[in-house]
């Protein structure tokens, strides 16, 4: 019985020296047998009752050191399958050409907005931007609007629920007041961004569009130095040789103007845009009323100044031909695809 005890812990013995652990599997499989939970080592302790207590010692002793012979011999296979999986890792080609990626295209809306920015860039004009959500004061009382003005309507402008004080700003205008409440003139800015109005919806007209506002503000400006603006932006943008001022009427400028860009009627399409006339509205424009340089405390006896704005996304049907303002705010892709994916202004 003792004979047959010890010669089953060498048979153990050899059979983990020989044991060949080659991948993951045969890694799992020599776990189980040697040091899972019902391993064949576990039995050759429970018989360690039966073997004579002179040799109890000797035999307990060769059953750990079989026990540690698997557990290293575990521990040794698992590191060289690590780094033999290390070493087996395939290197990329470097030199192989990329997967191509099909670019998106930019909004129309976002090529003419840049493009705008760039030109009053290059005039000295630079970018002022503030909240969409605007107070009354801001929005309306600074830049000359009566209490009794059409604007203030509901019909008009979205107010904050529970707060009347409070709304999304219908113009960009309100950005101006801020500025010039809070910077000496000379003053040289744009304010491009978001506006909201409560307009129904349709092919020529939207619930939020996009605007650019610019504001000019130092000693002795003329209209002269307005029209000479507005001209160099129409020759950049449209490349048009002619514009002309209407007279009309804006709360927060005296006088005021329409700009027309002469479009021309050499084809049915431009008939049909300018109405026959050959000649194209593009934006609003004037003379800072003085009541408006008191109210942002601007000395009027000092300083003068003009005031523009136009829609974005006007500019950007003119320019692309779009004749439904609402294909800019859905978002198809098969209409956007027509853009110039590499436009950048």
């Amino acid at each position: 019985m003792v004979i047959e005890a010890f010669e089953k812990v060498k048979e153990l013995e050899t059979a983990i020296h020989n044991s060949n652990i080659n991948n993951k599997e045969e890694l799992e499989a020599f776990r189980i047998q040697f040091l899972g939970t019902k391993n064949c080592i576990k039995p050759l302790f429970a018989a360690i009752r039966d073997i004579p207590n002179d040799r109890k010692k000797e035999y307990g002793q060769l059953i750990n050191a079989v026990k540690q012979q698997a557990e290293q011999k575990f521990e040794a296979s698992a590191q060289q399958l690590l780094s033999k999986a290390a070493n087996d890792v395939d290197v990329p080609d470097l030199t192989a050409p990329a997967e191509s990626l099909e670019l998106g295209s930019r909004h129309p809306v976002s090529l003419v907005l840049n493009q705008m920015i760039e030109i009053f860039d290059r005039l000295g004009f630079t970018i002022a931007e503030d909240s969409e959500i605007e107070d009354d004061w801001h929005n309306f009382t600074a830049l000359n609007t009566p209490e009794d003005h059409p604007a203030r309507d509901m019909q008009d402008t979205y107010y904050i629920l529970n707060d009347p004080s409070r709304l999304l700003r219908t113009h960009t205008s309100s950005v101006q007041s801020h500025v010039m409440m809070n910077q000496e003139p000379p003053i040289r800015i744009i304010a491009p961004g978001r506006v909201y109005r409560n307009e129904t919806i349709s092919s020529r007209a939207h619930c939020q569009f996009h605007q650019v506002e610019g504001l000019y503000i130092a000693e002795k400006v003329s209209f002269a130095d307005l029209r000479q603006t507005i001209y160099y932006f129409a020759k950049e943008m449209f490349g048009a040789t002619k514009i002309r001022l209407r007279p009309s009427f804006f709360p927060f400028t005296e006088p005021s103007a329409e700009v027309d860009v002469w479009w021309g009627c050499d084809s049915e399409a431009d008939k049909r845009i300018t109405k026959g006339t050959g000649w194209l509205e593009i934006l609003g424009c004037g003379m800072v009323d003085p009541a408006v340089l008191k109210n942002c405390g601007i000395d009027t006896e000092k300083y003068s100044g003009f005031a523009f704005g136009m829609g974005v996304e006007r500019i950007a049907m003119l320019k692309y031909q779009i004749d439904d303002i609402r294909l800019l705010f859905e978002n198809d892709v098969r209409f956007l695809k027509q853009f110039d994916k590499t436009a950048i202004f």
